[in-house]
């Protein structure tokens, strides 16, 4: 039993009380905004800023350059999705959920293009560009932030995004050393894909009253 829980969390030896409760909270706050989002609720906004700036801290903090930015944008654009979410499109409804058009196609690669040669810029600038790790850093950052992107815009596309990068992420911090992380990216996936389920449930009986 002990191997296995040292196999899990003997990393957390070295770390602060007061950053492992930090973490834990953060992982607390960010299952309940996913939660919230395969809800549809405008929840999931004030409790995914409260995970996100929990997380720039503790990752500026163990120079996870890549973790950290991911986290200051996702702060930025639930700002910007709770405009969105809460917009009046006409005297009662608010901004539905869609699927996204040849635009918001052409701007998703835009978005995944720019935020590669973002990240790679920033890890040659902080020489952090020194393995495989910054390599897999570098393509989940872009695909959450096509993700986040989408779904401040409510587009059922933004799950599809969801779902690789939370796949992508449980090995990837469980291999940095982050095992609450990464069993919250393994809850994230579950949600994320019930997440889908939901939104498309929701899309096609709103084209069925349309």
């Amino acid at each position: 039993m002990n191997q296995i829980f040292d196999f899990f969390f003997a990393q957390y030896s070295e770390y602060q009380t007061s950053d492992i409760a930090l973490e834990i909270i953060a992982v607390i706050f960010g299952f309940l905004s996913v939660w919230y989002s395969k809800q549809n609720k405008i929840l999931v906004f004030p409790t995914g800023m409260i995970s996100t700036l929990i997380f720039v801290y503790l990752l500026f903090k163990w120079e996870l350059l890549g973790d950290m930015m991911i986290n200051a944008y996702y702060f930025a654009m639930s700002v910007y999705g709770w405009y969105v979410w809460t917009r009046k499109v006409d005297a009662t409804h608010v901004t539905p959920i869609s699927r996204v058009t040849n635009k918001e196609k052409k701007l998703s690669i835009g978005i995944f293009i720019a935020t590669l040669a973002f990240v790679f810029i920033v890890y040659k600038t902080f020489d952090k560009w020194n393995g495989w790790v910054a390599y897999v850093d570098t393509i989940t950052t872009a695909i959450f932030f096509v993700g986040m992107w989408l779904m401040a815009r409510r587009k059922i596309e933004n799950w599809i995004f969801w779902i690789v990068g939370d796949i992508i992420s449980v090995p990837l911090y469980f291999y940095k050393g982050f095992t609450f992380t990464s069993f919250q990216y393994l809850g994230f996936t579950v949600i994320a894909i019930f997440g889908y389920l939901a939104w498309k449930k929701h899309l096609n009986n709103d084209l069925a009253t349309a």
